[in-house]
């Protein structure tokens, strides 16, 4: 990353509620140096209560630069590291354990004299904390691993108001996570002046276990992690922040970190990273809520209407409790429509929750297996997902979308001779008695107790006739048989939609021809006289 992308992702992570964020490596680069040096020259960019780390080897050269890279900063957490297992000490550093722990405590000196007891007045101002991190503590036998750091604690000389930071890190991840847990039990157990160690954890995710191993040592005592959003880090990546977060608040334990807006911390890491958050990443992948599998689905239907039913009974504060979703998604700033996902492997329940998130409406459970077949035979073909936009239109082409019929083909509805001259459309329906009323009784509308249904001589149908539900399909049919075709009403339903805008009402219409030939229309109007007609009329001109 560049200065100005990493400035847009320190921000990102005050927002989220991090207090101790490591801000570089200042000797490694030239774009580390000064990325460090802006931060903490541009005046209210790290707040009060936010604390810089930076990072450096034991090197002297190294370390004289690294602290003043921070020059006039409020607060700074001075990370020293150097691996102690046997493995690095034979074979990279070439040093016994007596003199890597000499190494150890002359650097922790050095860092001393340069930061809280520097002759430089300004350094001396600076709230100076030690992070020591025995690298490869995983592969460190536990009594050496608290030998060292016995020896850089003593060298130090931390306060119980400001405790020395022991980063015991799975450098490489070895072993099971509960013998990391052991390891880190052992090292809280038998570390002196206790309250004056804060035990951090470092693992990275080389066997895939870092949460695990992060959740396992917490239990056994250390207080601190260290960790990147989404695993990011060397190789498989250290411990990710986020599933370990969302993990905790899900039993109960608030981590501070604000992940109610999930969406907008994935795009600024991929963003900055450009690396990409797998689909199917805990808490914030894109597939993380959504379900395929018909009985996932059936579940997670019915969980959702027993909550609706719960909460409209004034039951508004709600424990969650729902098959299949461990955590409300909104929670994170995810929505609901978004969890049932539709392929040919889906079954009729997931398709009946879309539409009924689409259109508000409850399909009868025969229509609901008739489009089924038909959303399945359309994911088999396009080999693909359906979103609820071609859900959407493929239901409105099945069943609703009679103006989609050629010109050609449609007889409009005419009004019926002699009953006034003047016409209202809705759509391209006009009503017989003049006018059309408003669907809340506007000024002005003629009431709606006059209609009648009859056979129009141009092909078409006038509409005007009392009555509401069976008796109102059953006059829209009658007219239609007087133009010789005979259907049959074999399954009606009227329902009132009230999650939308304004009220309406949706007419569900089964027609027959014969044994052999049925079709489902469906209306949605707010007049239920105009839902009805063109239900009927999606049948009858299809």
């Amino acid at each position: 990353m560049n200065t100005e992308a990493k400035m847009h992702y320190f921000q990102a992570l005050v927002k989220l509620g991090y207090k101790e964020i490591e801000i570089s490596y200042p000797s490694a680069s030239e774009v580390e140096w000064n990325f460090t040096r802006q931060l903490i020259g541009t005046p209210g960019v790290v707040p009060e209560d936010v604390r810089v780390q930076v990072m450096a080897p034991c090197r002297e050269d190294l370390i004289r630069q690294t602290i003043e890279s921070v020059r006039g900063a409020r607060s700074v957490i001075v990370h020293l590291h150097l691996s102690t297992s046997e493995c690095f000490q034979k074979i990279v550093f070439g040093l016994t354990e007596k003199e890597t722990t000499e190494l150890a405590v002359r650097c922790t000196k050095l860092v001393r004299s340069l930061t809280k007891e520097s002759s430089d007045r300004e350094m001396r101002e600076i709230e100076w904390t030690l992070e020591f991190t025995p690298e490869n503590f995983q592969d460190t036998t536990p009594e050496y691993g608290l030998e060292i750091c016995e020896a850089v604690k003593d060298a130090w000389q931390p306060r119980a108001d400001n405790p020395i930071i022991f980063n015991l890190a799975a450098t490489v991840e070895v072993a099971m996570p509960n013998m990391f847990a052991d390891q880190i039990e052992y090292f809280c157990t038998n570390i002196s002046d206790r309250e004056l160690v804060c035990v951090s954890l470092h693992n990275h995710n080389d066997r895939g276990c870092a949460v695990a191993a992060t959740e396992l040592g917490l239990l056994a005592g250390a207080d601190r992690v260290e960790g990147c959003l989404f695993g990011n880090g060397e190789r498989t990546g250290n411990v990710d922040l986020v599933t370990l977060a969302m993990n905790l608040k899900t039993q109960g334990i608030p981590s501070g970190i604000d992940f109610s807006n999930i969406n907008e911390v994935v795009a600024i890491v991929e963003k900055h990273t450009a690396i990409p958050v797998h689909k199917r990443a805990p808490y914030a992948g894109a597939y993380t809520f959504c379900t395929f599998s018909g009985t996932h689905q059936d579940a997670i239907r019915k969980g959702y209407s027993a909550r609706a039913a719960l909460q409209k009974g004034g039951n508004e504060a709600l424990h969650w409790q729902m098959p299949y979703l461990a955590m409300d998604p909104s929670d994170l700033g995810r929505e609901h429509e978004a969890i049932v996902r539709i392929n040919s492997q889906c079954g009729k329940s997931g398709i009946g929750w879309v539409v009924n998130q689409i259109f508000g409406i409850k399909l009868p459970r025969e229509l609901e297996v008739d489009f089924t077949s038909a959303c399945k035979a359309y994911a088999t073909a396009a080999g693909c997902e359906l979103t609820h936009a071609a859900i959407e239109d493929l239901f409105r082409m099945k069943y609703m979308r009679w103006e989609t019929v050629g010109r050609d083909r449609v007889p409009k509805i005419r009004p019926a001779e002699g009953e006034g001259d003047h016409q209202t459309p809705v759509g391209d329906v006009r009503w017989s008695n003049g006018t059309v009323p408003a669907p809340h009784g506007g000024q002005g509308h003629k009431p709606t107790d006059a209609r009648r249904i009859q056979p129009d001589d141009r092909k078409g149908i006038a509409c005007e006739k009392p009555g509401s539900g069976n008796s109102l399909v059953l006059g829209l049919l009658g007219a239609v048989q007087t133009h010789k075709v005979a259907l049959e009403l074999l399954a009606h339903q009227s329902q009132h939609i009230d999650h939308c805008a304004s009220s309406k009402r949706a007419t569900l219409v089964k027609l027959g021809a014969g044994p052999s030939r049925t079709a489902w229309g469906v209306g949605i109007h707010a007049l239920a006289e105009t839902a009805a007609l063109h239900a009927v009329r999606f049948i009858y001109f299809s």
